[in-house]
């Protein structure tokens, strides 16, 4: 496969359907088994899926670590057991063990805009340490700690360092939603955006922001907008995206019962190459850019280092004229750059 059988795809992945699903999708559409994707989302999340085929799945593992930005829906006064609205309601503690303990219910009442934006500023932005959900996707000796979590072993997973640039208010809401007990109940909803690190559970943050005002709360709603320098804001961006739709099927197990799911369907699949961001492209967005001479990249080809200094970990190595991406180079010495990933000839 060349580089010219190669490229980025801008999915705006639909609700139901998982990133494994997104990637099946684009596989049947371009027919080829070497597709991957940079970074997952719940079948719950909508939004930025980066998708790489051919010699752009290398360039994955470098576009996961970018940051993101998300805007979601937080439920404060009601928690679940994985965080979001797909797992289970919890029952609420009890106040009646504590006669000054005030009732969850009380808490939202009182609560006001700027009170929550207070906690946000002094304790979720910045620097941060969380604990994901037991139902995440995170490994423990090899397993997934959902699936461990399914069942039912205990999983405990250790608080990590998140970076929160940016936990936005963007509308706030009183309503009422039913309890585990079939009575509705005064909950507050909350728009909001998070500009985050890599690695960042925003569900981990709506349970924690509603346990650090007393209430508990969990996720309703996820939206990834952007990753690094792919913003859906950007129109170079947003006239690229994929749109897809999630579609359910029916099949009966060996067990006779007959099971529903979704899979994800492309909108218009004849124009997803079209759609798609060259090597080229990929690279800039990706990773910094190193432009080299026609001589250097043949140099570069055979394993060869180039006279050239980086102050960076990885870059990418383009021939500007011909748009040639050549490899990916890291620094070998002080005045040298070394071919880490090298990558055939688009022409």
């Amino acid at each position: 496969m060349t580089s010219a059988d190669s490229g980025l795809l801008i999915i705006d992945k639909p609700q139901g359907v998982t990133s494994f699903d997104a990637v099946a999708a684009v596989r049947a559409t371009l027919h080829t088994k070497k597709v991957g994707h940079a970074g997952t989302l719940d079948p719950m999340a909508t939004g930025m899926l980066i998708i790489g085929f051919g010699n752009a799945t290398r360039l994955l593992a470098t576009i996961v670590e970018h940051d993101k930005t998300y805007e979601a829906t937080i439920r404060l006064g009601q928690r679940t057991t994985t965080d979001d609205a797909e797992g289970d309601l919890i029952e609420p503690e009890s106040a009646d063990s504590n006669a000054h303990e005030p009732a969850v219910a009380d808490i939202i009442a009182s609560l006001s805009r700027e009170t929550i934006e207070q906690m946000i500023r002094e304790r979720f932005t910045g620097d941060i340490e969380q604990v994901p959900n037991t139902f995440s996707a995170i490994k423990i000796n090899g397993q997934r700690a959902y699936d461990l979590a399914r069942e039912g072993k205990d999983v405990e997973l250790k608080a990590r360092p998140v970076t929160i640039s940016e936990f936005t208010v963007l509308d706030m809401r009183h309503d009422f939603a039913v309890n585990v007990a079939g009575i509705s109940v005064p909950v507050i909803d909350m728009d909001v955006r998070v500009s985050c690190s890599s690695g960042t559970y925003i569900r981990a943050l709506a349970r924690d922001l509603g346990e650090c005002l007393g209430v508990g709360g969990h996720l309703t709603r996820l939206r990834r907008t952007r990753i690094g320098r792919f913003d859906f804001a950007d129109d170079s961006v947003a006239t690229r995206v994929v749109h897809a739709h999630a579609e359910s099927y029916s099949f009966t197990n060996r067990e006779g019962e007959t099971i529903t799911r979704n899979k994800c369907m492309l909108d218009a699949p004849g124009e997803v190459l079209s759609q798609s961001l060259t090597m080229a492209d990929a690279v800039r967005g990706a990773m910094p850019v190193v432009e080299i001479t026609a001589e250097e990249a043949a140099e570069l080809r055979f394993g060869r280092r180039i006279t050239r200094h980086l102050d960076v970990e990885q870059a990418a190595a383009i021939v500007p004229q011909t748009g040639d991406v050549v490899a990916l180079i890291a620094p070998a010495n002080r005045t040298q750059a070394k071919p880490v990933t090298v990558f055939p000839s688009s022409r």
